[in-house]
């Protein structure tokens, strides 16, 4: 009966030892996360970005060229219209009373020049046979000459007032979209005021300043690239198309506009858009590397570098011994140990290990 307390104390041993091996399995270390760049060119491609407006290639304001009350308006936000579509139309009430009174006019101017006539005809008639005098033939020559002409000017009126009565109706001049509506129907307007806004034409186009820092470096045709926050993980291809030769006043800034090479529906005009441009430093015939200069260590085998070995979601660093040329504004002329385009830590250098897993920063 003594032999129970000693085994229940080696059973309670054995749990403890098992247990506190199982706390003590060791979790997976962290990967340390570590700064980059890229070896490049001295003097080699500038990236700038500069802010912008994207809108559409035209910008049309919808207005009637005569005034009264709208009695017919098909416009509506965002709608598709075609050329030619009729958007709205007037009572014309204005219009038609003066085409009613241009034809009035005409038929009285008529009725005139062709009295005229018949008094120039019979006037003609006595003079030849000798019983009117020189001076009355010429005066029936010259009142049938006002009458005609003021009967030529009613029929042009006529034509006029005609055409007067189109200007009540408003048609669409491009294909497009409605951005905004500005009236309403039974809405009395008056001419040229502004019923709504149309966005034409295929291509969208950014708008934006650039400082006197760098606009000489920009020419028409030149190729950039164009981000939206508004669409993500999408970079649009496009071009300068107008490069402005002096200076806005308002901003200090030069006006140039980009017009996007694609089309995509999801652009909308006013969107804040990023206008990304590479300026290149054509004076580069020596070829000459550069790194940052916080990018290089030394110890007791000379000047070294991390640079970054990238294996799926994880890095590694590799320790580079290098060989440097003089220190620039853009860092150390590289003369051997890097090619261009090879990533390299740019802080901590001290603390890394040759063939350490790092995270990407």
């Amino acid at each position: 009966m003594k032999s129970y307390p000693s085994s229940i104390l080696c059973i309670i041993t054995l749990a403890l030892f098992f247990s506190c091996k199982e706390k003590k399995q060791e979790e997976p270390a962290a990967l340390r996360p570590v700064k980059f760049t890229e070896v490049r060119f001295l003097g080699g491609e500038k990236v700038r970005e500069f802010s912008g407006t994207a809108k559409t290639e035209k910008i049309i304001n919808l207005s009637f060229r005569n005034s009264g009350i709208i009695t017919k308006f098909n416009l509506e936000l965002g709608q598709k219209v075609r050329k030619n579509e009729l958007l709205g139309t007037l009572d014309n009430v204005t219009a038609r009373l003066s085409y009613e009174s241009s034809i009035e006019a005409k038929n009285s101017s008529e009725s005139q020049m062709s009295t005229a006539k018949l008094n120039l005809n019979r006037i003609r008639s006595l003079y030849e046979k000798g019983s009117a005098s020189l001076s009355d033939y010429e005066a029936a020559k010259n009142s049938y000459k006002t009458a005609m002409a003021s009967y030529e000017s009613s029929k042009r009126s006529v034509a006029i007032q005609k055409d007067k009565i189109q200007y009540g109706y408003l048609y669409a001049p491009e294909d497009g979209v409605i951005a905004s509506v500005s009236a309403e129907i039974d809405e009395n307007i008056s001419p040229g005021q502004i019923v709504g806004v149309l966005n034409a034409g295929s291509s969208i186009e950014i708008s934006l300043g650039l400082p006197e820092s760098v606009i000489n470096s920009v020419e028409k045709g030149m190729k950039v690239a164009v981000t939206f926050t508004a669409i993500e993980n999408k970079t649009f291809d496009a071009k300068v198309t107008e490069v402005a030769p002096s200076i806005n006043l308002n901003n200090a800034t030069y006006p140039i506009r980009v017009t996007i090479n694609e089309k995509d529906e999801r652009i909308k005009s006013g969107m804040a858009a990023t206008v990304i441009f590479e300026f290149t430093n054509e004076n580069k015939s020596d070829k000459i590397l550069v790194v940052p200069a916080n990018a290089v260590g030394e110890d007791s085998d000379g000047r070294f570098v991390f640079t970054v070995k990238e294996q799926g979601d994880s890095a590694t660093v590799v320790k580079q011994k290098i060989t440097i040329g003089e220190l620039t504004p853009s860092g150390f002329e590289i003369q051997s140990g890097l090619k261009l385009g090879e990533k390299v830590v740019t802080a901590g250098l001290q603390t890394l290990l040759d063939g350490q897993q790092v995270k990407l920063n």
